[in-house]
Protein backbone atom coordinates (compact mmCIF):
# COMPACT_ATOMS: atom_id res chain seq x y z
CA UNK A 1 0.00 0.00 0.00
CA UNK A 2 3.03 2.42 1.15
CA UNK A 3 4.55 2.22 -2.66
CA UNK A 4 1.30 2.61 -4.15
CA UNK A 5 0.66 5.45 -2.39
CA UNK A 6 4.25 7.09 -3.19
CA UNK A 7 3.72 6.14 -6.84
CA UNK A 8 0.13 7.96 -7.14
CA UNK A 9 2.01 11.26 -5.67
CA UNK A 10 4.43 10.71 -7.92
CA UNK A 11 1.86 11.51 -11.03
CA UNK A 12 0.97 14.33 -9.52
CA UNK A 13 3.62 16.89 -10.82
CA UNK A 14 3.34 15.56 -13.88
CA UNK A 15 -0.80 15.74 -13.54
CA UNK A 16 -0.60 19.11 -12.21
CA UNK A 17 2.36 20.67 -15.23
CA UNK A 18 -0.47 19.51 -18.23
CA UNK A 19 -3.13 21.04 -16.17
CA UNK A 20 -1.20 23.92 -15.74
CA UNK A 21 0.20 23.71 -19.30
CA UNK A 22 -3.40 24.15 -20.99
CA UNK A 23 -4.69 26.68 -18.87
CA UNK A 24 -2.10 29.01 -19.08
CA UNK A 25 -1.81 28.29 -23.41
CA UNK A 26 -5.74 29.24 -22.77
CA UNK A 27 -4.62 32.35 -20.80
CA UNK A 28 -2.31 33.06 -22.95
CA UNK A 29 -4.14 33.17 -26.45
CA UNK A 30 -7.34 33.84 -24.99
CA UNK A 31 -9.32 36.95 -25.99
CA UNK A 32 -8.94 40.09 -24.00
CA UNK A 33 -5.67 41.32 -22.52
CA UNK A 34 -4.65 41.63 -18.59
CA UNK A 35 -2.75 45.09 -19.15
CA UNK A 36 -6.13 46.88 -20.79
CA UNK A 37 -8.03 45.65 -17.97
CA UNK A 38 -5.80 46.88 -15.31
CA UNK A 39 -5.34 49.83 -17.17
CA UNK A 40 -8.92 50.87 -17.27
CA UNK A 41 -10.11 54.27 -18.74
CA UNK A 42 -6.75 55.21 -19.09
CA UNK A 43 -5.53 52.07 -21.53
CA UNK A 44 -4.35 53.88 -24.98
CA UNK A 45 -1.82 51.59 -26.83
CA UNK A 46 0.98 53.42 -25.64
CA UNK A 47 0.29 52.62 -22.21
CA UNK A 48 -1.05 49.53 -22.78
CA UNK A 49 2.42 48.23 -24.22
CA UNK A 50 4.36 49.98 -21.92
CA UNK A 51 2.42 48.06 -19.25
CA UNK A 52 2.63 45.07 -20.80
CA UNK A 53 6.53 45.10 -20.71
CA UNK A 54 6.21 45.95 -17.21
CA UNK A 55 3.96 42.96 -16.45
CA UNK A 56 6.36 40.52 -18.89
CA UNK A 57 3.65 40.07 -20.84
CA UNK A 58 5.56 40.97 -24.33
CA UNK A 59 7.71 37.99 -23.35
CA UNK A 60 7.40 34.90 -25.70
CA UNK A 61 4.80 31.94 -24.75
CA UNK A 62 7.52 29.67 -23.55
CA UNK A 63 9.86 32.28 -21.80
CA UNK A 64 6.60 33.17 -19.73
CA UNK A 65 5.43 29.26 -18.93
CA UNK A 66 8.75 28.24 -17.91
CA UNK A 67 9.50 31.29 -15.85
CA UNK A 68 5.77 30.31 -14.31
CA UNK A 69 6.62 27.06 -13.71
CA UNK A 70 9.85 27.57 -12.04
CA UNK A 71 8.20 30.39 -9.51
CA UNK A 72 5.79 27.92 -9.10
CA UNK A 73 8.47 25.20 -8.02
CA UNK A 74 9.33 27.47 -5.41
CA UNK A 75 5.80 28.03 -3.96
CA UNK A 76 5.74 31.19 -5.66
CA UNK A 77 2.43 31.21 -7.64
CA UNK A 78 2.93 35.16 -8.87
CA UNK A 79 1.40 38.28 -8.22
CA UNK A 80 -2.37 39.38 -8.86
CA UNK A 81 -2.89 41.40 -11.51
CA UNK A 82 -6.34 43.09 -9.90
CA UNK A 83 -5.16 43.16 -6.46
CA UNK A 84 -1.79 45.13 -7.00
CA UNK A 85 0.53 44.11 -4.55
CA UNK A 86 -0.97 41.13 -2.94
CA UNK A 87 0.50 37.23 -3.94
CA UNK A 88 -2.02 34.57 -5.41
CA UNK A 89 -1.78 32.39 -2.28
CA UNK A 90 -2.33 35.56 0.02
CA UNK A 91 -6.01 35.62 -1.79
CA UNK A 92 -6.50 32.30 -2.11
CA UNK A 93 -5.74 31.11 0.91
CA UNK A 94 -8.70 32.16 3.53
CA UNK A 95 -11.20 31.63 0.40
CA UNK A 96 -9.45 28.56 -0.19
CA UNK A 97 -10.65 27.46 3.70
CA UNK A 98 -14.29 28.77 3.18
CA UNK A 99 -14.88 26.68 0.46
CA UNK A 100 -13.10 23.61 1.80
CA UNK A 101 -15.42 24.06 4.91
CA UNK A 102 -18.52 24.27 2.95
CA UNK A 103 -17.92 21.62 0.38
CA UNK A 104 -16.68 19.27 3.49
CA UNK A 105 -20.00 19.85 5.61
CA UNK A 106 -21.92 19.03 2.71
CA UNK A 107 -20.43 15.60 1.74
CA UNK A 108 -20.77 14.92 5.50
CA UNK A 109 -24.18 15.47 5.74
CA UNK A 110 -24.61 13.58 1.91
CA UNK A 111 -23.13 10.25 3.46
CA UNK A 112 -24.57 10.47 7.03
CA UNK A 113 -28.14 10.76 5.17
CA UNK A 114 -27.85 9.46 1.75
CA UNK A 115 -26.44 5.70 2.91
CA UNK A 116 -28.88 5.22 5.02
CA UNK A 117 -31.80 5.97 3.24
CA UNK A 118 -30.30 4.08 0.66
CA UNK A 119 -29.98 0.87 3.08
CA UNK A 120 -33.44 1.48 4.42
CA UNK A 121 -34.60 1.31 0.27
CA UNK A 122 -33.22 -1.80 -0.17
CA UNK A 123 -34.06 -3.16 2.83
CA UNK A 124 -37.90 -2.37 2.73
CA UNK A 125 -37.56 -3.48 -1.25
CA UNK A 126 -41.06 -3.05 -2.97
CA UNK A 127 -42.97 -1.79 -0.36
CA UNK A 128 -44.06 1.91 -0.61
CA UNK A 129 -40.85 3.21 1.21
CA UNK A 130 -38.85 2.15 -1.21
CA UNK A 131 -41.11 4.24 -3.58
CA UNK A 132 -40.79 6.88 -1.45
CA UNK A 133 -36.99 7.10 -0.84
CA UNK A 134 -36.06 6.36 -4.84
CA UNK A 135 -38.71 8.86 -5.89
CA UNK A 136 -36.97 11.19 -3.46
CA UNK A 137 -34.17 10.26 -5.11
CA UNK A 138 -34.50 11.00 -8.69
CA UNK A 139 -36.73 14.46 -7.98
CA UNK A 140 -34.09 15.99 -5.93
CA UNK A 141 -31.38 14.41 -8.25
CA UNK A 142 -33.23 15.77 -11.35
CA UNK A 143 -33.22 19.59 -9.96
CA UNK A 144 -30.57 21.99 -10.89
CA UNK A 145 -28.77 24.37 -8.23
CA UNK A 146 -30.04 27.19 -9.95
CA UNK A 147 -33.79 26.28 -9.50
CA UNK A 148 -33.73 24.90 -5.61
CA UNK A 149 -31.53 28.12 -4.56
CA UNK A 150 -34.13 30.60 -5.44
CA UNK A 151 -36.94 28.79 -4.09
CA UNK A 152 -35.15 28.00 -0.68
CA UNK A 153 -34.44 31.60 -0.52
CA UNK A 154 -38.31 32.63 -1.48
CA UNK A 155 -39.85 30.10 1.37
CA UNK A 156 -37.50 30.45 4.01
CA UNK A 157 -35.87 33.93 3.97
CA UNK A 158 -38.66 35.90 2.01
CA UNK A 159 -41.80 33.96 3.54
CA UNK A 160 -40.90 32.39 7.20
CA UNK A 161 -37.79 34.74 8.08
CA UNK A 162 -35.59 31.75 9.17
CA UNK A 163 -32.30 32.34 7.66
CA UNK A 164 -30.05 35.08 6.71
CA UNK A 165 -30.04 35.68 2.93
CA UNK A 166 -26.39 35.46 2.34
CA UNK A 167 -23.27 36.23 3.52
CA UNK A 168 -20.45 34.04 5.76
CA UNK A 169 -20.34 33.85 9.36
CA UNK A 170 -18.85 30.56 10.02
CA UNK A 171 -19.49 26.92 9.86
CA UNK A 172 -22.03 26.99 12.85
CA UNK A 173 -24.03 30.44 12.02
CA UNK A 174 -27.23 29.84 10.68
CA UNK A 175 -26.34 31.53 7.27
CA UNK A 176 -25.03 28.26 6.23
CA UNK A 177 -28.10 25.99 6.30
CA UNK A 178 -29.78 27.02 2.71
CA UNK A 179 -26.14 26.53 1.01
CA UNK A 180 -25.48 23.24 2.53
CA UNK A 181 -28.74 22.03 1.71
CA UNK A 182 -28.69 23.43 -1.80
CA UNK A 183 -25.62 21.34 -1.72
CA UNK A 184 -26.01 18.66 -0.28
CA UNK A 185 -29.95 18.20 -1.63
CA UNK A 186 -28.56 16.40 -4.88
CA UNK A 187 -25.43 14.64 -3.36
CA UNK A 188 -28.01 12.94 -1.02
CA UNK A 189 -30.37 11.64 -3.90
CA UNK A 190 -26.92 9.78 -5.53
CA UNK A 191 -26.26 8.16 -2.52
CA UNK A 192 -29.45 7.27 -1.73
CA UNK A 193 -29.83 5.37 -6.00
CA UNK A 194 -26.37 3.60 -5.58
CA UNK A 195 -26.58 2.44 -2.24
CA UNK A 196 -29.82 0.78 -2.79
CA UNK A 197 -28.52 -0.50 -6.16
CA UNK A 198 -25.35 -1.87 -4.72
CA UNK A 199 -27.61 -3.29 -1.54
CA UNK A 200 -30.25 -5.16 -3.51
CA UNK A 201 -26.58 -6.81 -5.09
CA UNK A 202 -25.27 -7.60 -2.08
CA UNK A 203 -28.00 -9.10 -0.32
CA UNK A 204 -28.74 -12.23 -2.12
CA UNK A 205 -25.26 -13.18 -1.56
CA UNK A 206 -24.89 -16.32 -0.13
CA UNK A 207 -22.66 -14.98 3.07
CA UNK A 208 -25.94 -12.95 4.01
CA UNK A 209 -27.79 -16.20 3.94
CA UNK A 210 -25.75 -18.19 6.23
CA UNK A 211 -25.31 -14.60 8.69
CA UNK A 212 -29.12 -14.73 8.62
CA UNK A 213 -29.28 -18.76 9.22
CA UNK A 214 -26.61 -17.92 12.19
CA UNK A 215 -29.48 -15.81 14.20
CA UNK A 216 -27.47 -12.60 13.87
CA UNK A 217 -29.23 -9.56 14.31
CA UNK A 218 -30.58 -7.89 11.62
CA UNK A 219 -28.63 -4.68 12.32
CA UNK A 220 -25.79 -6.13 12.15
CA UNK A 221 -26.44 -8.60 8.85
CA UNK A 222 -27.05 -5.07 7.21
CA UNK A 223 -24.57 -3.11 8.81
CA UNK A 224 -21.67 -5.47 8.98
CA UNK A 225 -22.39 -7.63 5.85
CA UNK A 226 -24.34 -6.05 3.80
CA UNK A 227 -23.38 -2.56 4.13
CA UNK A 228 -19.87 -2.80 4.21
CA UNK A 229 -19.88 -5.04 1.20
CA UNK A 230 -21.61 -2.17 -0.70
CA UNK A 231 -18.99 0.73 -0.25
CA UNK A 232 -16.92 0.25 -2.82
CA UNK A 233 -19.05 1.46 -5.37
CA UNK A 234 -20.22 4.37 -2.53
CA UNK A 235 -16.82 5.10 -2.20
CA UNK A 236 -16.11 5.71 -5.99
CA UNK A 237 -19.29 7.92 -6.29
CA UNK A 238 -18.11 9.47 -3.02
CA UNK A 239 -14.38 10.37 -4.90
CA UNK A 240 -16.26 11.55 -8.26
CA UNK A 241 -19.13 14.10 -6.39
CA UNK A 242 -16.08 15.73 -5.10
CA UNK A 243 -16.24 17.60 -8.64
CA UNK A 244 -20.08 18.16 -8.57
CA UNK A 245 -19.66 19.70 -5.44
CA UNK A 246 -16.42 22.34 -6.41
CA UNK A 247 -18.80 23.18 -9.82
CA UNK A 248 -21.90 23.55 -7.48
CA UNK A 249 -20.05 25.51 -4.97
CA UNK A 250 -19.05 28.50 -7.39
CA UNK A 251 -23.03 28.91 -8.10
CA UNK A 252 -23.93 28.95 -4.70
CA UNK A 253 -20.90 31.00 -3.35
CA UNK A 254 -22.00 33.19 -6.04
CA UNK A 255 -25.80 33.07 -5.13
CA UNK A 256 -25.59 33.47 -1.45
CA UNK A 257 -22.28 35.70 -1.45
CA UNK A 258 -19.62 33.44 0.24
CA UNK A 259 -16.49 34.47 -0.12
CA UNK A 260 -15.33 30.94 -1.57
CA UNK A 261 -12.53 30.20 -3.83
CA UNK A 262 -14.88 29.51 -6.60
CA UNK A 263 -16.43 33.40 -6.42
CA UNK A 264 -12.40 34.61 -6.64
CA UNK A 265 -12.42 32.10 -9.56
CA UNK A 266 -15.38 33.99 -11.16
CA UNK A 267 -13.99 37.53 -10.83
CA UNK A 268 -10.57 36.12 -12.20
CA UNK A 269 -11.59 35.04 -15.37
CA UNK A 270 -14.01 38.45 -15.70
CA UNK A 271 -10.93 40.71 -14.61
CA UNK A 272 -8.39 38.27 -17.44
CA UNK A 273 -6.55 37.77 -13.81
CA UNK A 274 -4.63 34.82 -15.13
CA UNK A 275 -2.00 34.14 -11.98
CA UNK A 276 -5.42 33.46 -9.79
CA UNK A 277 -6.94 31.44 -12.30
CA UNK A 278 -3.99 29.25 -12.52
CA UNK A 279 -3.55 29.36 -8.68
CA UNK A 280 -7.05 27.80 -8.39
CA UNK A 281 -7.29 25.53 -10.96
CA UNK A 282 -3.88 24.02 -9.60
CA UNK A 283 -5.08 23.91 -6.39
CA UNK A 284 -8.52 22.03 -8.11
CA UNK A 285 -6.74 19.73 -9.88
CA UNK A 286 -4.24 18.94 -6.63
CA UNK A 287 -7.92 18.18 -4.71
CA UNK A 288 -8.87 16.00 -7.28
CA UNK A 289 -6.36 13.69 -6.93
CA UNK A 290 -6.04 13.63 -3.16
CA UNK A 291 -10.08 12.63 -3.27
CA UNK A 292 -9.47 9.89 -5.67
CA UNK A 293 -5.99 8.99 -3.77
CA UNK A 294 -7.85 8.24 -0.45
CA UNK A 295 -10.49 6.42 -2.81
CA UNK A 296 -8.06 4.20 -3.35
CA UNK A 297 -7.28 3.58 0.11
CA UNK A 298 -10.78 3.42 1.33
CA UNK A 299 -11.32 0.73 -1.07
CA UNK A 300 -8.96 -1.49 0.70
CA UNK A 301 -10.07 -0.74 3.93
CA UNK A 302 -14.14 -2.02 3.31
CA UNK A 303 -12.66 -4.98 1.23
CA UNK A 304 -9.40 -6.18 3.13
CA UNK A 305 -9.31 -9.11 -0.41
CA UNK A 306 -8.20 -5.54 -1.98
CA UNK A 307 -4.31 -5.30 -2.67
CA UNK A 308 -2.55 -2.71 -4.43
CA UNK A 309 1.72 -3.54 -5.54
Amino acid sequence: MGVYIVRRLLWLPFLLLIVSFITFTLGFYGPGDPAEVRLGTRATPEAVAQQRKQMGLDRPFLVQYGDYVWRALHSDLGESYSFRGRTVWELVEPKLIVSAQLMGAALLISLLIGIPLGLLAAIKQGTWIDTALVSFALFFNALPVFLTAPFLVLVFVLRLHLFPASGWYGLFHPAIVLPLLVLSLPEVAVYVRYTRASALEVVSQDYVRTARSKGLPEFVVQTRHVLRNALIPIITTAGLSLAGLVSGAVIIELLFGIPGVGNLALTAVSQRDYPVVMGTTLMGATAFVVANLIADILYAVADPRIRYR
